[in-house]
């Protein structure tokens, strides 16, 4: 990604947290970005364009520390384990951001492109199901593909109630985990 796009971005974020979406302007964000107004234009056609970008940069994250901390010799339930831990974690971290994406879009004709997004990550998720299908560790009879999107929206929606809508302690957090990875254990035969 260029470095005037990512200034783009980034600012986005920042005057969206401060200001909220509707508050916020193109002039707020290409102030806080260092460029021209006419430059934003030159990468986004409006402040809510800047959405998808934004969501790309949050999918992006979960998947570089999904490449950084698990690792193909793992067994499958310690990678879910550590897929569930790292979407936690990053919603925790990144929950008023989430949020900002998440409620953007949904005022956008863009929804339709998280899909998109999405993609990357669910053929990662999917080819581990594969993986894990032919060593005879979850039932063959799922659908990799399928499986891998429910997976992602059961594992981030248990996330997305546990830090953004309730704003639940580490201790219920911790249980809310476990459970997502019991169920999704069962769910696939493990």
């Amino acid at each position: 990604m260029d470095n005037k796009k990512e200034a783009i971005i980034q600012s986005a974020i920042n005057v969206f947290r401060e200001k909220g979406i509707d508050k916020a302007t193109v002039s707020d964000i290409v102030k806080g970005a260092g460029i021209a107004q006419g430059t934003f234009y030159l990468y986004f056609s409006s402040k809510l364009s800047v959405m998808l970008s934004i969501a790309e940069v949050m999918t992006e994250k979960i998947l570089k520390e999904i490449q950084e901390n698990v690792y193909d010799d793992q067994p499958f339930e310690r990678k879910l384990e550590l897929v569930i831990d790292i979407v936690f974690n990053l919603t925790k971290e990144y929950r008023d951001v989430f949020a900002l994406t998440y409620a953007g879009l949904a005022s956008t004709e863009y929804m339709q492109e998280w899909e998109i997004i999405y993609e990357s990550y669910y053929a990662w998720f999917s080819g581990q199901l594969e993986s894990a299908q032919a060593d005879g560790v979850i039932r063959n009879s799922l659908n990799p593909k399928r499986t891998a999107e429910i997976l992602i929206g059961l594992i981030e929606d248990a996330a997305e109630q546990t830090y953004m809508y309730s704003h639940q302690n580490d201790r219920k957090a911790e249980l809310k985990k476990k459970e997502v990875l019991n169920f999704a254990g069962h769910a696939l035969g493990i």
